[in-house]
């Protein structure tokens, strides 16, 4: 399969929903579930949270291009035959073996809190494998 017909089978819509889940996901984990312990951790307060060179819609429309990004990869590695069992499948063998054990190194090189890294890998476990089945499912 080339590239033009591996895009061609790509339906647009689910990767936006998709990638929409994420934001989602994102809102609930660093919001009501973790935002305090995720704060602290980084070392973070309210306040400087506000501070920064961009401010917080340049941020999150940078965040939601990058979803998409992601969401659109996600769907040329499935591909048109996939179903939703592998596409939960798949999303957590991304977050696993690449995002996880590539942000150990925030924990090993850069004296991040491990439990820092729990928390971000947490949220990217829940989320590949939801944009997964949500890619997966909806051909």
């Amino acid at each position: 399969m080339d590239f033009c017909e591996t895009l061609s089978n790509i339906n647009y819509l689910a990767v936006l929903v998709a990638a929409l889940s994420a934001f989602i996901i994102g809102w609930i984990w660093y919001g009501p579930l973790f935002a305090k312990r995720w704060m602290k951790l980084n070392g973070f307060t309210e306040e400087s949270l506000k501070e920064g060179a961009m401010s917080m819609p340049a941020i999150m429309i940078i965040n939601f291009v990058a979803v998409i990004v992601s969401a659109l990869g996600m769907a040329m590695f499935l591909g048109a035959e996939s179903d939703m069992m592998f596409g939960i499948s798949a999303g957590l063998m991304i977050a696993v073996f690449w995002i996880a054990t590539s942000r150990l190194n925030d924990v090993l090189y850069e004296k991040k809190p491990f439990g820092l890294f729990l928390i971000n890998v947490g949220y990217n476990l829940v989320t590949y494998a939801v944009m997964g089945a949500i890619i997966g499912a909806w051909h």
